[in-house]
C-alpha cells in the first residue's frame, strides 16, 4: 500500500510539473521578457532563404525567430509592388505601436544603394535620389512613395505562409519581445 501511494505521489508531482511547463510553453505572454534579454549593442540579421530573424548583442547571437516574407521572397526588391523583400543594410527608423499587424519596426528601405540603382535605371528622379541619401545620412525615414517601393517593416501577424507585400512577419508574441528590445537606429542586415 505504501509503495503504491509513493508511486501515485511521484506520478502526480511529475504530471503537475509537466502541466506547468506546458502551460508556460503554450501561453508565452508571461514569458515575453524572457524571450529577449536587455540588449546593450543590438543588431538584427534576417536570412531570407532560411526564413529566420536573428538578434545579436555585441556580435553574439541571442535569439532566432522564424519569419515569413513577401509573396516573391527569393529575389531582391526592385520596384513598388513586386512582392519582394529587400536585401542589404538598413536601420530601424521608427517603432510603430499602432501597426495594423500588431507592432512594427520601420526599416530604412530604400537605402542609398537602392537610390543609385533607381537613378541609373530611370526609376527615380535626382531629387528622390538625394532625399534617400540625405535621410540615410541623418538616420531618418527615407521617402516611402517612390517607384522603388517603401514601407518595409518587421511586424507581427503570424508565420503561416509568405503573405506580406515585402515585409518580414513574426508571431505576435515574438514581435512584442523584439519591439520592446530594439531601439530606433538599430542596424538591420537582410541577406539572401
Amino acid at each position: 500500500m505504501r509503495f503504491t501511494r509513493a508511486i501515485f505521489i511521484t506520478i502526480a508531482a511529475a504530471v503537475t510539473a509537466a502541466a506547468f511547463a506546458v502551460a508556460a510553453w503554450i501561453d508565452p505572454s508571461p514569458m515575453t521578457k524572457a524571450i529577449l534579454p536587455e540588449l546593450k549593442d543590438p543588431e538584427i540579421v534576417i536570412r531570407k532563404s532560411a526564413r529566420v530573424l536573428e538578434v545579436y548583442d555585441g556580435g553574439r547571437l541571442v535569439r532566432r525567430f522564424s519569419t515569413v516574407l513577401g509573396s516573391s521572397p527569393e529575389l531582391d526588391k526592385e520596384i513598388e509592388g513586386d512582392g519582394r523583400t529587400p536585401e542589404g543594410e538598413f536601420y530601424v527608423f521608427v517603432k510603430n505601436p499602432k501597426s495594423r499587424f500588431h507592432l512594427s519596426l520601420g526599416l530604412s528601405y530604400p537605402a542609398p544603394d537602392d537610390a543609385e540603382r533607381g537613378l541609373a535605371d530611370g526609376l527615380i528622379s535626382r531629387e528622390e535620389h538625394d532625399a534617400i541619401v540625405d535621410a540615410a545620412s541623418e538616420k531618418k525615414m527615407p521617402p516611402q512613395k517612390t517607384r522603388l517601393g517603401g514601407e518595409i517593416y518587421i511586424h507581427g501577424g503570424g508565420i503561416a505562409r509568405n503573405w506580406t507585400a515585402g515585409c518580414i512577419a513574426l508571431e505576435n508574441d515574438e514581435m512584442t519581445a523584439l519591439f520592446e528590445a530594439i531601439p530606433v537606429g538599430t542596424r538591420v542586415m537582410i541577406l539572401k
